[in-house]
């Protein structure tokens, strides 16, 4: 029996993805993939984007990701996805799964890898470039240096908690600013000599985003695919 793979698309960039998750990729004999669908009812999924720009022709089944703080309806299409993967599995076929930046990191798919534990089915883990580290690129920047800490926040923050961690010396990234989009501002107005490295839509060609100036920042409504790393 072959194991599943979770293969790391990369954070939207289809080069960024490594030559082991392409390799898995071709050789797959069914690919699961998110989806999110709007209000319009319209259905979107970088991972099918990246996917499709990499050539990537075998089987590809959808998945839907509700985009609502109430997990429950996830966690029923993410537990749907487990049990069709145990029946490909049973059936000898090749499955992976795939997420955009890493899989193991802020990754929702781990509801689907901790329930195929549960059916003791193997699970192969192949490693990828997580957002923050494609904003360092795309800014320049050393994230961190020497000994500096990174402080890695997935959403709601208080401003007093950001100043606190930028007055200990630590670098700050927030991924998911749309959630602490007011903490954010006020610490800008308390703390403005710190450095402020906002972004949106990394890696997807044609919709990128940066700025460091802080009146941009301010003025800006954050959208979902943003992300910031603060220095003091």
């Amino acid at each position: 029996m072959y194991p599943v793979v979770f293969v790391s698309l990369g954070p939207g960039e289809a080069d960024l993805i490594t030559l082991k998750g392409l390799k898995a990729l071709q050789s797959a004999d069914c690919i699961f993939y998110p989806t999110t669908i709007s209000k319009d009812g319209t259905k979107k999924s970088r991972a099918f984007d990246i996917l499709s720009e990499l050539g990537i022709t075998q089987t590809l089944i959808d998945f839907h990701v509700p985009m609502n703080k109430n997990r429950s309806l996830a966690i029923q299409s993410y537990e749907s996805i487990a049990e069709n993967i145990k029946q490909r599995f049973k059936n000898n076929e090749k499955v992976i799964v795939v997420a955009e930046g890493d899989v193991g990191f802020y990754s929702s798919i781990h509801y689907i890898a901790d329930k195929l534990e549960q059916y003791n089915i193997p699970i192969d883990q192949i490693a990828g470039i997580p957002a923050f580290i494609a904003c360092g690129a795309l800014a320049g920047i050393h994230i961190v240096k020497q000994e500096e800490k990174l402080i890695v926040i997935p959403g709601i923050v208080t401003s007093n908690d950001l100043q606190l961690e930028l007055e200990k010396g630590n670098v700050i990234v927030i991924m998911k600013t749309s959630q602490s989009e007011k903490a954010i501002k006020d610490c800008i107005n308390q703390l403005p000599s710190a450095t402020y490295h906002y972004f949106e839509n990394v890696g997807v060609k044609d919709h990128e985003f940066y700025t460091k100036n802080i009146m941009d920042i301010s003025m800006r409504k954050f959208p979902y695919f943003s992300l910031m790393i603060i220095h003091k």
